[in-house]
């Protein structure tokens, strides 16, 4: 794994945008100056070898998880740390039972090609950064390395996954929804996830999760036009729709919905799940310990230095890292009063000054693609940017990625 200086395309602003990335560029929020989020000034190169390292890892973490996942349901002091309304527990242990269908995820990775990856976190809920992984970083591979190959069939797994569900879903309409005040990110995701959506032959109907209703007399979900709804992806953290009113209805048997991500995705999704995973799985190379107790400053773990996180966070909100001389708060926006999780801090590599966090996607339980964010600062926050990557290898054929797709 290697950073390249690479030169920008021309024009690579209107191009990024044309392809969905409306958040190219943002705005500094002291200064109000451009910042660009996507950086085509340098790219992240893997050898084939490394590619398979982070894919074997990549699934090999999300079982893991599911293992963890349970624990953490039975041991009643990490289930309360999620901080979760009564009726959430009940709720999550069927909906882990049940199964059912769980769309993506994604690991966030320390990794330098070196040592084995290390997980800093999963996203397995609501995660975004999916647009610039799945599509703009593929189509600036084609204009810049054409011959190359990419560590990314996140396109084709989406549409996959949409394809296995039309025997069951036939003739329904799938639902999508974000809230109305989430940022132009969120709403891009979903737009992306409408298409492949489309794309796999299914109807897709959006709507904002605010005029979800619920009718009482038939014991439904339904839109804003008062129709039944029978599936819906919703981009909508699980420990806010639980702790809304109609929280305790959310699984009710006469309302026959499939929620994508399905609720089991709350335990998943929170900083709780690194600590069951440590309990569960102590000394595993691509762990590091974690625990609900903040440690005692030098001793123990804690001496390599401790990042504390809350329990339901993104975008590093809320979060505190000291070791040794590092140290660094970011503010608690969302998170605020909030448990917190500590985990042993796991150094980034630093690239040309840069700290790079590498972004490993789940699709359907397979390993789907990288996304590379870098950043001069300790936490990976809004102020990352997003690199594209490639693959030291010529591009695959279509046989080989088909066979891929089918195994």
């Amino acid at each position: 794994m290697r950073r390249v200086a690479s030169q920008p395309r021309p024009g690579w602003r209107r191009t990024v945008e044309s392809q969905g990335l409306a958040y190219a560029v943002g705005r500094d929020a002291g200064t109000g100056a451009e910042v660009p989020y996507w950086d085509e000034s340098a790219a992240y190169e893997f050898s084939e070898d490394e590619a398979d390292e982070l894919e074997a890892a990549t699934e090999e973490l999300h079982r893991m998880s599911l293992v963890a996942a349970r624990r953490l349901l039975d041991d009643e002091r990490l289930l309360a740390s999620l901080g979760l309304p009564p009726h959430a527990a009940p709720m999550l242990r069927r909906s882990l039972e049940a199964g059912g269908p769980s769309l993506y995820g994604r690991f966030d990775l320390v990794y330098d090609g070196s040592a084995p990856p290390v997980l800093l976190e999963y996203n397995a809920d609501t995660p975004t950064a999916l647009v610039e992984a799945a599509v703009v970083q593929w189509f600036w591979l084609e204009d810049v390395h054409p011959g190359r190959d990419q560590v990314n069939t996140l396109h084709e797994r989406l549409v996959r996954f949409w394809r296995g569900q039309l025997p069951a879903w036939s003739g329904t309409s799938v639902h999508f929804a974000a809230g109305q005040s989430e940022p132009t990110e969120d709403w891009v995701t979903l737009a992306y996830l409408r298409d492949t959506a489309r794309e796999a032959g299914l109807h897709d109907e959006g709507l904002r999760v605010e005029d979800i209703g619920w009718w009482e007399e038939a014991g439904r979900f339904v839109d804003a036009r008062d129709r039944p709804i029978d599936v819906c992806f919703k981009l909508y953290p699980w420990e806010w729709m639980l702790a809304e009113r109609f929280g305790p209805l959310l699984d009710a048997p006469s309302a026959g919905i499939t929620w994508i991500e399905p609720a089991w995705k709350a335990l998943l999704s929170s900083k709780a799940l690194l600590v069951a995973l440590w309990e569960e799985f102590e000394g595993h190379p691509m762990l590091v310990p974690a625990a609900l107790d903040e440690p005692d400053p030098g001793a123990g773990w804690a001496r390599r230095g401790v990042v504390s996180k809350p329990v339901y966070g993104w975008e590093g909100a809320g979060v505190r890292v000291r070791a040794g001389a590092l140290e660094e708060t970011a503010p608690p926006g969302h998170t605020a009063g909030q448990r917190l999780v500590h985990q042993q801090y796991a150094e980034l590599p630093v690239f040309d000054g840069n700290r790079a966090l590498v972004g490993s996607w789940v699709v359907g339980g397979r390993a789907a693609g990288l996304g590379v964010r870098e950043s001069a600062n300790l936490i990976t926050d809004t102020r990352a940017r997003f690199v594209p990557h490639y693959l030291d290898a010529p591009r695959s054929t279509p046989e080989q990625v088909a066979a891929w797709l089918a195994g």
